[in-house]
């Protein structure tokens, strides 16, 4: 896959390029890892978004200005359950939608309560590569339905109850860690499905916390490591980080890869209807 939409799915909270030595080696945690992926019974008492939260994030390959990926949340029915609805869209734009078009759309139905996807969409048009798939969630059955619409292909998968796809999981964790409780170099996991490659465990390494500086002002963040495979794209496993805003928000600030050629960075460049205030350092 591409470099530019791998960086498009890390701003949809860095997933597909997570394949972590983790699952390489299986599925079974490191020291110092914080699983994630238990139901949560009730909303949690500060939540981090709400209906009609936006977030725009402008991407940068060298000195282009490469793409552009939006996330907005509205709310749903499916069988009858409240559910949020997300719709992920990435796009390349100007210069660079010469060489390399991009047109990716991304949706996520899961819980208003729990946090557990119900249905997963991936629309996906890289420079001719194409992809259509449905993911359906049946928590009753313990199963996960996958159907690949291009290929006329249908997977099943065994689920249990602790499982997200590429969207749900960004929300999933912005609800779900307590970044008072952070401890440097201890990591968070939970595992995910949003393809046919399977289920698998993402992590996320907590590095720190950091002040970066934005088209907004200065930005308190905490600063994360989503665990990548090096080779084609990726310099190494540690090329990947990620910074978070250190408040009741969580929203991603920046994204930054270092790639097998040159670097790839992720800003946010806009947002609306937060849930929470977003604290901004005026000097």
């Amino acid at each position: 896959m591409k470099s530019l939409t791998l960086i498009v799915l890390l701003i949809f909270f860095c997933a597909d390029a997570g394949r972590s030595q983790a699952d390489a080696a299986g599925t079974q945690a490191e020291a110092g890892t914080s699983y994630l992926g238990d139901v949560r019974s009730a909303p949690p008492e500060y939540p981090a978004f709400k209906a009609g939260e936006w977030l725009k994030f402008r991407i940068h390959y060298g000195f282009l200005n490469a793409s552009y990926a939006t996330l907005h949340i509205t709310t749903d029915t499916i069988r009858g359950i409240p559910v949020y609805h997300v719709v992920g869209r990435g796009r390349t734009t100007g210069f660079a939608s010469i060489f390399f078009k991009v047109d990716d759309t991304y949706e996520s139905y899961f819980g208003q309560e729990d946090g557990r996807p119900y249905r997963f969409i991936r629309k996906v048009d890289e420079g001719g590569y194409t992809k259509d798939m449905e993911i359906n969630f049946d928590y009753r059955k313990g199963t996960a339905l996958l159907h690949d619409k291009k290929n006329e292909k249908k997977f099943k998968f065994d689920i249990g109850t602790s499982i997200q796809d590429l969207i749900s999981a960004f929300y999933y964790l912005r609800n779900n860690y307590d970044s008072k409780s952070l401890v440097v170099g201890e990591s968070i996991e939970l595992n995910m499905l949003y393809d046919d490659d399977g289920i698998f465990p993402f992590r996320l390494k907590f590095l720190g916390r950091e002040t970066v500086k934005t088209k907004f002002g200065k930005v308190r963040c905490l600063k994360f490591r989503p665990y990548v495979q090096s080779g084609r794209v990726f310099k190494e496993q540690e090329s990947l980080s990620l910074w978070v805003s250190d408040d009741r928000n969580k929203i991603p600030i920046r994204i930054e890869a270092d790639l097998a050629v040159g670097s790839i960075k992720a800003d946010l460049d806009g947002y609306n209807a937060l849930r929470n205030q977003f604290r901004i350092i005026m000097d």
